[in-house]
């Protein structure tokens, strides 16, 4: 006797908690790092300035974003974990009540009544509050919030992406330092959108295009600050 092949898929949104994070941070550590140099050295500081504002950058935007994320992430677990107690609460007291509202779902989805309450039944036996948690509440493991893992993430993913402009900091010449740092900021950023777009399914060249262009605009409003400030001084 033959058995059928497993089949079994990889779905993108099983990548959606941690990618989320890391492309956020990668986009803002390189965005807020090359910003901040770009701006200290539009104002007439020197590169051993402009360095140390970039290092100084890195280490604060690390920690803000773990915190960030954290807190934000943690705040949508709290109300995951309400909405969780309250459905088993409710599974306890009022067990008919939530058979039909259950049902009912699955009625809207397009199933036939008899149906619908057979599946809401089999369902309801073997883990009620995980079908009330995925099919009223719409909370999954997949997609349910993990501060912990969030933080790490963003916080790690800040570093990676602030530690590039930092290293063409400190290799550039200073005479071109503006130049340099801009430049190759926007190839890197250009990198991260293709790359987060190829993960995710979307298209390459308008993830490319998109990180590049918000990134283009903060380096040139900061050097534009810079270079105001610097002319005040």
């Amino acid at each position: 006797m033959k058995f059928a092949r497993r089949h079994t898929e990889r779905h993108r949104t099983d990548r959606l908690g941690w990618m989320r994070a890391a492309v956020l941070g990668a986009n803002d550590g390189i965005v807020s790092t090359a910003s901040l140099v770009v701006g200290v050295a539009a104002a007439g500081s020197g590169q051993g300035a402009a360095l140390v504002a970039g290092v100084a950058g890195l280490v604060a935007g690390a920690m803000s974003m773990a915190a960030g994320e954290y807190v934000s992430v943690h705040s949508q677990a709290d109300a995951e974990n309400a909405d969780l107690s309250r459905e088993r609460t409710e599974l306890e007291r009022q067990p008919i009540a939530e058979h039909r509202e259950l049902a009912a779902i699955y009625i809207a989805r397009g199933l036939e009544p008899g149906l619908a309450h057979q599946v809401a039944d089999q369902l309801m036996a073997h883990d009620a509050l995980g079908a009330h948690a995925r099919d009223e509440l719409g909370i999954s493991a997949t997609l349910s919030a993990r501060p912990v893992q969030a933080a790490l993430s963003s916080a790690a993913s800040f570093a990676v992406g602030a530690a590039l402009p930092l290293a063409v900091t400190a290799l550039a010449p200073a005479q071109g330092l503006i130049a340099w740092v801009s430049g190759t900021s926007l190839a890197f950023l250009a990198l991260l959108g293709a790359v987060a777009a190829r993960v995710g399914g979307a298209s390459v060249p308008t993830g490319a295009w998109r990180v590049t262009f918000w990134g283009a605009l903060a380096m040139a409003v900061t050097a534009g600050v810079g270079a105001l400030f610097g002319a005040v001084a």
